[in-house]
């Protein structure tokens, strides 16, 4: 049986892949970041499903093999079993926590990176237009360089 965390979690990463991929068509460097980090956590999720998934198998096999066993010991062996599939469970709670943790984690890291680029291009324009009106002919001048080379790059590649 899958466990509905591996779907979601597919889901969810194709989502940020599709939104990654068409937030890059367009340039949305937001939409992109936040599609990187849906698909992260899309990912996360579905591994995250697959290690229920494996838990569960381990825990039916470990109880149908006790099951067919006879004898005396029968029952000490289906409660290690039991102490064993507890433990299992414990395992896949922790690693659930660890999952989900690692998920916000990349999300919070996108948000600041996005924050972080967002002020670095808003200071950056700021140092631009201070330097073009401090010195106006040199941007003038750098600015019709700047469109002279380009014009011969573009008339060489005819």
């Amino acid at each position: 049986m899958v466990d509905t965390d591996r779907i979601t979690g597919a889901a969810k990463e194709l989502g940020g892949k599709v939104q990654s991929a068409a937030s890059d068509l367009t340039g949305s460097n937001r939409n992109s970041v936040e599609g990187r980090a849906r698909e992260a956590q899309g990912a996360a999720e579905n591994l995250y499903g697959q290690a229920k998934d494996a838990v569960r198998d381990v825990g039916d096999k470990v109880r149908d093999s006790v099951d067919h066993l006879a004898g005396s010991d029968a029952d000490e062996l289906k409660d290690r079993a039991r102490k064993a599939q507890d433990a299992a469970g414990d395992y896949y709670d922790r690693a659930e926590r660890s999952v989900r943790s690692a998920g916000h984690a990349v999300g919070d890291y996108a948000e600041d990176a996005y924050q972080n680029g967002g002020r670095y291009l808003r200071q950056g324009g700021g140092e631009v237009t201070r330097q073009i009106a401090e010195y106006p002919v040199t941007s003038l001048l750098l600015a019709g360089l700047l469109g002279f080379g380009i014009g011969l790059l573009v008339q060489r590649r005819d």
